[in-house]
């Protein structure tokens, strides 16, 4: 062998034990920061889909495999054969009985005796004929009375005396025959009253007109007028009642009056009223005066015992005008009330 050819065979064993170092040492760090950062004991490749992994086009050889322990990789494959598979849980069963019929007409079970048709008899049974006169029907003809005020009165003036003020009707949903009157007493005597009789009409679900005849008995001789007037329940339950008189002599006087009820419980019921009468001529035997007569205005409180009984506590103040004023000698007056409420 030349010298030549010595030289480059010494050259190339230094080069190839010089390079031995470095493979081993790429082999060990690839086994290190192997073992560090994956711990396949931990890991369940049972559940792994490898048959979706596309191994064609890995490329393996850039991976320094043939460098790896294979006695350590026979161990990791053992390990991993050796790992507890999982058991596979059981599915619960789906009751499917219920959607059968749905899917299923035809396989609905049919009862054991077919149902029969119905007959002419079960119709029949099943659909009498009413006796139209047999059944319980609401009168045609009723009736209400009604006392709306009942009541003692005083001031530390003119001492006590007594009113009353009651209305009721006869008759049926459209057609009735009212009667009404208001009166009052002091010292014993009577001071004035009044009785009406009219005929009312219904012309909405809320109102009435009416029209007839009243009769004065006091103060002064008996005198007779035509009445003529509409009440009724107005908006937001306002109890309504507005009435004009022609009587003799071409007198005309109309009157006008309004209630409300205010629901502090169900029976504890507050009532304010007004009222206001007009004339048209002046009669001083009569304490009439023309135009504002008298204003009035009261405030009861009442207590339901029972729909129909409710004794009140209250006041009441009126104001006189004119003529009216200078026949009773005094243009205010106000005054204690207590009394009752009842109807029947």
């Amino acid at each position: 062998m030349s010298t030549h050819a010595l030289l480059r065979h010494g050259v190339s064993v230094g080069l190839l034990l010089a390079a031995l170092p470095v493979a081993a040492q790429s082999h060990h760090d690839h086994a290190t920061s192997h073992d560090t950062s994956v711990d396949h004991s931990s890991m369940d490749h049972s559940s792994m889909d490898h048959s979706s992994m596309d191994h064609s086009s890995m490329d393996h050889s850039s991976k320094g495999h043939s460098s790896m322990d294979p006695s350590r990789t026979d161990d990791l494959h053992r390990h991993h054969r050796a790992a507890p598979q999982p058991q596979p849980q059981p599915q619960p069963q789906m009751d499917h009985s219920r959607h059968a019929a749905h899917m299923h007409p035809g396989s609905v079970q049919q009862p054991r005796e077919p149902i029969p048709a119905p007959s002419a008899t079960d119709r029949a049974a099943a659909f009498p004929a009413l006796d139209h006169h047999a059944m319980q029907h609401a009168p045609a003809i009723n009736s209400l009375l009604r006392v709306d005020r009942l009541e003692h009165h005083w001031n530390g003036r003119h001492g006590s005396g007594q009113a009353w003020e009651a209305g009721g009707w006869i008759g049926g949903d459209i057609n009735r025959l009212w009667l009404r009157s208001e009166g009052q007493r002091s010292g014993g005597r009577t001071q004035s009253a009044d009785l009406e009789a009219l005929y009312g009409r219904s012309i909405s679900p809320w109102w009435d007109v009416l029209a007839g005849v009243r009769q004065d008995y006091l103060p002064g001789d008996r005198r007779t007028w035509v009445a003529l007037g509409i009440q009724g329940l107005a908006p937001y339950k306002f109890e309504t009642s507005a009435t004009l008189y022609a009587g003799s002599g071409g007198q005309l006087m109309a009157k006008a009056e309004v209630e409300y009820d205010v629901l502090l419980t169900n029976r504890l019921i507050l009532q304010p009223m007004l009222e206001a009468t007009l004339a048209a001529r002046d009669e001083t035997g009569r304490g009439i005066g023309r135009g504002l007569n008298s204003l009035e205005g009261g405030l009861r409180l009442r207590y339901e015992l029972s729909r129909r009984f409710a004794p009140y506590i209250g006041v009441s103040h009126e104001r006189r005008f004119g003529g009216a004023a200078d026949h009773a000698g005094e243009a205010r007056d106000t005054h204690w009330v207590a009394g009752v409420r009842m109807w029947f």
